[in-house]
């Protein structure tokens, strides 16, 4: 299981997630509009998730319906 960076990053791109990520796992690049987190060396500690200012962060397994598309577009970010 690993966690997933949602549509409220959007434009946002708050860096308090990355700031308290243990591993480095949550990246992002000049021409993205969110970040995104590396589901191979995520550790599932959750402190992304309590630190997201826009509650877009979630376990891979309860994010809302409206959000499972970044579920892939998360994994794909990595895949480039």
């Amino acid at each position: 299981m690993a966690f997933v960076i949602t549509e409220p990053c959007i434009g946002v791109k708050d860096a308090s997630c990355v700031e308290v990520c243990p591993v480095d796992c949550i990246h992002s690049d000049d021409d993205a509009e969110m970040y995104y987190i590396n589901p191979d060396d995520c550790i599932d500690c959750a402190y992304c998730e309590s630190a997201c200012p826009v509650t877009a962060i979630f376990d891979e397994f309860t994010v809302p319906a409206q959000f499972r598309e970044y579920v892939q577009k998360n994994r794909a970010y990595f895949r480039k």
